[in-house]
């Protein structure tokens, strides 16, 4: 991967993350009605995304374009459906070791392989946006050999997504998109040098948002009892470093 593919790869991902937060475009549907960007139909505010991984970019889609696009030789394999599926995964095997290993300079991070890159990519929220880390393959080699459950991740579509700022220990299989709301909470919220309140209370929002919906899972990727996981997400307002 030469090094202007790169740079290229993570620009489109920094404008992916200067989308408003779902929650934020939720209310601006109440104003003006949002549409399919395939067909110009119009979508609720709860709705699916394709991603183009031609130009890394998100499409909002209705139902009907969605079912079109649930195909990984969909376009010829260039546009992918978004999953819907959210995972907590208890008992994550993740020490301070193999966490400073995987190079991320913050306490909250999200993994995805990128079919672009050729490789699994790594970024972490902040005021900015998000931030691509630079991520050894040994380090991620050894947190799949640790938790097998990463082996399900569909390349492109979802991502592992890490917390644990403020003593938290969440670690979930989401949808992309998921996590490009997560950066664009922070980036719209954040205020100063630690973030303010505002913030770590969206943050904490968010999580608890993802709690409910989320099904639980082991390591292994076995169905586990309805639970209770990540009771505090967000922590007592400091900033994720």
């Amino acid at each position: 991967m030469s090094p202007t593919r790169n740079t290229v790869a993570s620009s489109r991902l920094r404008q992916l993350a200067q989308r408003p937060p779902r929650e934020e475009l939720k209310q601006a549907a109440e104003q003006e009605q949002e549409v399919c960007e395939l067909c110009g139909a119009p979508v609720p505010p709860e709705h699916r995304h394709i991603v183009d991984l031609s130009t890394r970019s998100l499409l909002c889609a209705c139902r009907p374009c969605g079912l079109l696009f649930d195909s990984k030789a969909a376009a010829g394999g260039r546009m992918r459906l978004v999953p819907d599926r959210r995972l907590h995964i208890e008992e994550f095997e993740l020490d301070e070791a193999l966490w400073a290993d995987l190079r991320i300079p913050v306490d909250m991070a999200f993994f995805f392989e990128s079919t672009q890159a050729e490789r699994v990519v790594a970024f972490y929220p902040g005021p900015m946006g998000a931030t691509e880390s630079q991520l050894e393959l040994r380090a991620w080699e050894g947190l799949m050999a640790a938790n097998p459950v990463l082996a399900e991740l569909d390349p492109d579509v979802e991502a592992l997504l890490v917390n644990r700022a403020q003593g938290a220990s969440g670690h979930w299989i989401v949808p992309i998109d998921e996590c490009y709301d997560l950066v664009g909470v922070i980036r719209t919220h954040w205020n100063g040098l630690n973030g303010g309140q505002k913030v770590w209370t969206e943050i904490e929002s968010f999580f608890e948002r993802l709690a409910r919906r989320a099904k639980s899972v082991d390591r292994e990727g076995r169905r586990q009892r309805p639970s209770q996981p990540a009771a505090s997400a967000a922590g007592n307002g400091k900033e994720p470093a």
